[in-house]
């Protein structure tokens, strides 16, 4: 089976788990994600299938939209609700709308941001998570910790806890959804490589007041939607309906631009070589570098980038 499928995750199981039950469901030993949900988080989870494994890299650089609550006046080591209180809460009254809505724009368009401590990324070869965790377990009595910093117990030595460094990210668009009590919905639409828990937190840091992200939905990823996704019980309950969900190859990365190939151009292809405008029957514009390569009958062969000459193209990803 080759394809995607756009999952509904809820609340709860990580994104592996997810994985593991559409292998079971589908019976595909082939799957893969295209952008980890924390447990904590809900959404569109699209899961490539088969030889679409392939092709995850091009989904994980789309731009996606979510849905977040951040809650004001407490900050926490995983920047979530899942995370121990850094120092005491903060007291004072709240900061308006307005001045939340000012806060924000500091984090409107590209900038450079630090992704949590609790994070897949790595540091000096090792997941960012792990060396977290190691420092967690010297952890001195709640309330007393430092941002930054863990204290190995009866002696109030502090143990730095190393995070990642920064990268650049970018969000289109951050706006207040609704404001209740100590609480903030935001919609946000970012790139790639953007950590909500990260705004969240840095929000707080930019009021003065400490923040976590308390509730995370991501409503789309790339073009997909709720409306295109299955629900994990739907799977369970009917795995024939969600395997009729299936988005075929043929119709996968639509906003690449595309080439039709002649019968030499295929040729070229199996053997992983350039592709010239000799090979060449019809190209189709839309965004970005890479290139769908498409057969005659119109079924996705492969992925291409720009090769060295100009107007050639080199195969990156060959799916026959």
């Amino acid at each position: 089976m080759d394809g995607l499928l756009v999952v509904d995750k809820p609340v709860g199981p990580t994104s592996h788990d997810v994985v593991a039950r559409v292998r079971r469901a589908l019976g595909e030993r082939r799957v893969g994600h295209t952008g980890t949900l924390d447990p904590a988080a809900s959404g569109i989870l699209p899961l490539v299938l088969g030889r679409a494994t392939r092709l995850a890299r091009f989904l994980s650089s789309s731009d996606k939209d979510y849905e977040a609550v951040v809650r004001l006046g407490v900050a926490t080591d995983t920047y979530d609700k899942e995370g121990v209180p850094v120092g005491p809460p903060y007291q004072g009254p709240l900061p308006s709308r307005e001045a939340v809505e000012s806060a924000l724009a500091a984090f409107r368009g590209a900038f450079m941001q630090r992704p949590p401590a609790y994070s897949a990324k790595k540091i000096g070869g090792q997941r960012s998570y792990r060396l977290a965790r190691i420092a967690a377990g010297a952890r001195h009595v709640p309330g007393t910790c430092q941002v930054g910093a863990r204290h190995v117990p009866g002696t109030g030595t502090p143990v730095e806890v190393k995070t990642p460094e920064p990268s650049l990210v970018s969000a289109s668009a951050i706006e207040i959804i609704a404001t209740s009590g100590d609480t903030v919905t935001l919609s946000v639409t970012c790139s790639a490589g953007f950590y909500v828990r990260s705004l969240a937190h840095d929000l707080g840091a930019r009021l003065g007041i400490g923040a976590h992200l308390a509730g995370l939905r991501r409503t789309r990823c790339a073009e997909f939607t709720a409306g295109d996704a299955v629900t994990l019980d739907d799977l369970d309950r009917d795995p024939s309906a969600a395997r009729a969900r299936v988005v075929p190859l043929a119709a996968m990365l639509p906003g690449l631009p595309a080439v039709v190939l002649t019968d030499e151009g295929v040729q070229f292809l199996a053997h992983g070589r350039a592709i010239g405008p000799a090979q060449m029957i019809e190209r189709r514009e839309g965004a970005g570098p890479s290139v769908r390569l498409i057969g005659g009958g119109g079924e996705l062969l492969g992925v291409a980038e720009p090769a060295a000459t100009p107007g050639f193209l080199h195969p990156a990803v060959v799916l026959m």
